[in-house]
This record gives structure tokens, sequence and C-alpha cells, in this order.
């Protein structure tokens, strides 16, 4: 009697390259996982190291403003508006971290909360010696006509129901200022160049200009502006860089 061997049944190939390609999907997602960790470990390591240097930078950075106001409260000097700018356009040009408290409230009354935010502001004593308090982390000057027209006009924003809006329709206006005899851009554009008797209300009515980053932007902007620098009074030199970034 001849013996019968069992003949077991065969795995179908396409299980077979199933089981493969399966195979390779965990080998794969287990050596995306070990380079995951090995990079956050080597991050983990850096800002170990780096956050004393942070600490530092912040505390000299404060430090310094500290000084800076000490030494302008102690002169005492009166500063005089000048007679023929009631304008300014005011922009932010450095971050705010470490810096003095006092520095930090003046920017944020002025709307700067952000790099590259800018705003249109009444020349006074009292704005000046902001201006004065704030120096390092922002650029001015006087705006011409041109420039003041362009920034509402390209970059007008309102807030409507909560949302920033680009102003592009003058029935908004309308019903802000109406009752003010401001009801179109041009209006808007006549109050703020002209610093009127509702400057205030236009002002606050429009959102910071949001500037973009000018060409050939140097990341060093520390120093003030008459020494190659980015920061300070510009003056009419303003309008160049309004165009620039417009």
């Amino acid at each position: 009697m001849e013996d019968t061997k069992e003949v077991l049944p065969g795995v179908p190939e396409v299980l077979l390259k199933k089981r493969k390609t399966y195979r390779q999907v965990r080998a794969a997602r287990a050596k995306a996982a070990e380079t995951a960790k090995t990079v956050h470990r080597e991050r983990q390591q850096k800002t170990i190291f780096k956050e004393p240097e942070k600490f530092v930078q912040e505390f000299r950075r404060s430090q310094r403003d500290r000084l800076r106001i000490h030494r302008q409260a102690k002169t005492g000097r009166k500063i005089s508006v000048p007679e023929e700018k009631k304008l300014a356009f005011v922009m932010r040009i450095r971050g705010i971290k470490g810096i003095h408290p006092d520095v930090r409230k003046s920017l944020h009354l002025f709307r700067l909360r952000r790099i590259h935010d800018g705003v249109l502001v009444k020349l006074t004593e009292a704005t000046l010696s902001k201006l004065q308090l704030i120096e390092p982390y922002v650029t001015w000057g006087y705006p011409t006509l041109k420039s003041v027209r362009e920034l509402v006009f390209k970059r007008g924003f309102v807030k409507v129901d909560g949302a920033r809006t680009a102003l592009t329709d003058n029935m908004v206006i309308e019903q802000k200022l109406g009752e003010q005899g401001i009801v179109c851009m041009e209006d808007v554009v006549h109050e703020l160049f002209n610093v009127g008797k509702n400057f205030s209300k236009v002002s606050n009515f429009l959102c910071p200009f949001k500037l973009s980053r000018p060409p050939g932007y140097r990341k060093k902007v520390s120093g003030h502006f008459t020494v190659e620098g980015g920061a300070g009074n510009r003056k009419d030199a303003i309008n160049d860089l309004i165009q620039n970034m417009n």
C-alpha cells in the first residue's frame, strides 16, 4: 500500500505581497519614529543651552531701556513740536521680548502690536514724549499727502462685525463716520492728512496699517536712523520707506 502524502494548500501570491508590504510599512514607521525621537532630543539639548542666553539678552535689553528712560527723565528737556509738521507715520521695526514695561505699554497705546505695523499719529508734546520713549523700537517721519492716500487706499482695513475687512465700500465709512461729515475714502484721507477735529475718530476707525517687508530688508535694525540704523525719526525719508513697503 502506497503512502499518501498530504499536500498543504499554497499561500496565494496576493497575500504574500500584502504581508511583504505590511512589513515594509512597519519598518518605515519604526525608522521614522526613531528619527523623530533623535531630532526632538537634539532640539531639547539646544534649548537647554540657549535658554540662559535668551534670559541674559532679555535682561540686558530691559536694563538698557531702564537706563535710557532714567536719563530722559533726568535731563527734563522740553520737547518742541515742529510748527509746520502736524502728522507723523510711526512703524514698529523690532520685537519686544524682554523690554521695559513702560516701553511695552507705550507701543500698545500706539496700537503697534506687531513688527511692520504702522499708524498715523497727531504730533503733540505728549506724542513726541512717547516716541522718544519707544524710539529704539520704531521708525517714524512726516508723510506726504500721496503717502497717506496710498496707505488708506492700499492698506486701509476696518473692523466689521469683529472681522478685519478691507476698506472698499463707502457705505461702511458713512455708517461709522457720517455724523462727522466723512462719507468716502477721500474724506478719510483729507481728515487724516490735515489732522482735522475728527482725526482721533478716523484714526481709531482704521486698523493699524500692515506693511510688507521691503526689498533688501536688513535684519539688523538697531541704532538710530542717522547712524545707518533703522530706528528713529526719518523725517521726509519715511515716504521712501512707505513707498517700498506699501
